[in-house]
């Protein structure tokens, strides 16, 4: 029987050592501090619970538009509350998964000291063990720049911004991608005056620029104050608040807030494991796989934050069963054409596929199809018809390149843009399916015959 150890019990490890179980393998995993990870620990799901509580919050303030009088009253505590119960029941889950499989859990701390064999150490000492094959799945940690003053306590990380005891008077948010606008969504409908400070020219600059023009709108209108192209030089702690000194084409300018959270991105958790030594390879603190996610020594693997750029549980997920499954002997390549990308803004954003700019970039022939949902019922009705659908197609044959959308549950509709492209589909293999009414999934359909400039329910240019 092939033995193997998992490093990491997050949605990448966890998911490699079930895969691993099931194809045959003894597998013991290793996990340093709770299982389920940086996602149903302190990432994803708690994140996603503050924000369910920020969308039923609003909901219920502006019900009155749809005839629910209402005063509703935020209990933080309970909301705190109910986001830990749920993440111990997701943790409870993942236990008794492992479990059920027949995996071992070790909790420690792994170092390498032989290509195959690792140090454990835990409360009660050290341990060695080795196996026919390893997977690396040890995730991330937050990134803290260089910054003057970060030191202060009123300087927090997005793990300490999901666990406060009450939501502050005001805060500044350093860092416009993902983790930084949910934060700033959630915190906003709390009742917090919230800057967000970007560096680059957009905020979600990983996401369409149209798409994120919409959502940055949106957030926006709904109150947070957002300064882009800004560099921030320090932060001074003042007593009742702290002070970021920013500068913005030259000019210096200054945000103050309660709380200042850092959302500058994660970095790769692999200082600890001894990687080097063993000569495993490693590209700007990232280690080195193939799509097999094989690592440069046969038999060792990595998967998720600390093997790819592309840092999302789903991501690590399917990286885990394909490690998994090449470690057992099968075949199995990573492919990202597919990989969504979701943000829970209000509206939700989310995007799978090229860009415009990326088509722009690569010099690929491409036509555009778009489907304003203040047009679309469903979204009249949920939203007041904030955001869009976007499709983007070959020229010549209308194959689907992207589809990006802002909108409501937009993050559960991205997944029949994955499968359009996954399949190859074309434009009209889109508009050939016969969509739901009334239901926000069928802009999709209205957006694929707007590339056709043949959309139904709004004015073709």
């Amino acid at each position: 029987m092939t033995s193997m150890i998992v490093i990491g019990g997050g949605p990448g490890g966890y998911v490699a050592a079930i895969r691993a179980a099931q194809l045959g393998a003894e597998v013991t995993l290793i996990e340093k501090e709770h299982l389920g990870g940086t996602c149903l620990n302190i990432g994803c799901i708690p994140m996603k619970a503050l924000l369910h509580s920020a969308e039923l919050l609003t909901e219920a303030k502006y019900g009155a538009l749809s005839g629910v009088i209402t005063a509703p009253r935020l209990d933080f505590d309970q909301m705190q509350k109910n986001k830990s119960q749920i993440t111990a029941k997701l943790v409870r889950g993942v236990t008794q998964l492992l479990k059920a499989n027949g995996v071992e859990v070790i909790f420690g701390e792994a170092r390498f000291t032989g290509s195959k064999t690792l140090e454990i150490r835990d409360a009660s000492g050290k341990c060695s063990l080795s196996a026919d094959k390893i997977i690396i799945a040890a995730g991330s940690l937050p990134m803290m720049p260089p910054l003057p003053g970060l030191d202060s306590d009123k300087c927090i990380d997005s793990t300490q911004g999901l666990n406060l005891s009450q939501p502050p008077a005001s805060m500044v948010i350093i860092g416009g991608g993902v983790i930084g606008v949910e934060m700033a969504t959630a915190y906003n409908s709390f009742g917090t005056d919230v800057t967000v400070i970007e560096m680059l020219p957009e905020v979600l600059p990983m996401i369409d620029k149209e798409i994120a023009e919409a959502a940055r709108k949106q957030l926006e209108k709904n109150g947070v104050k957002i300064l882009t192209a800004a560099k921030v030089i320090s932060v001074t702690d003042s007593g009742a608040a702290a002070r970021v000194q920013i500068e913005i084409e030259g000019r210096k300018a200054l945000a103050e807030g309660e709380k200042v959270l850092v959302c500058t991105g994660r970095r790769p958790n692999t200082a600890s494991l001894g990687l080097e030594e063993v000569g495993i390879l490693l590209e700007r603190g990232f280690i080195a796989v193939s799509r097999r996610m094989e690592t440069n020594i046969p038999g060792v693997y990595a998967i998720g934050d600390c093997a790819s750029k592309t840092m999302l549980a789903h991501v690590a997920s399917v990286q885990g069963e394909i490690a998994a499954e090449n470690a057992m002997g099968h075949e199995a390549l990573y492919d990202e054409s597919t990989n969504p990308s979701c943000v829970y803004t209000a509206p939700e954003v989310a995007t799978v596929g090229l860009t415009e700019e990326a088509c722009k970039a690569k010099g690929i022939a491409y036509t555009v199809g778009t489907f304003p949902l203040v047009a679309n019922g469903k979204s009249l009705i949920m939203n007041g018809g904030a955001g869009m659908i976007k499709i983007l197609a070959a020229a010549e044959d209308h194959k689907i390149l992207g589809v990006h959308m802002a909108g409501p549950r937009a993050t559960d509709l991205i997944t029949e843009g994955a499968l359009a492209i996954s399949l190859g589909a074309t434009v009209k293999d889109l508009i050939n399916t016969i969509h739901g009414h009334p239901t926000v999934g069928e802009a999709v359909r209205e957006a694929a015959l707007a590339v056709e400039k043949r959309a139904i329910h709004m004015v073709n240019r």
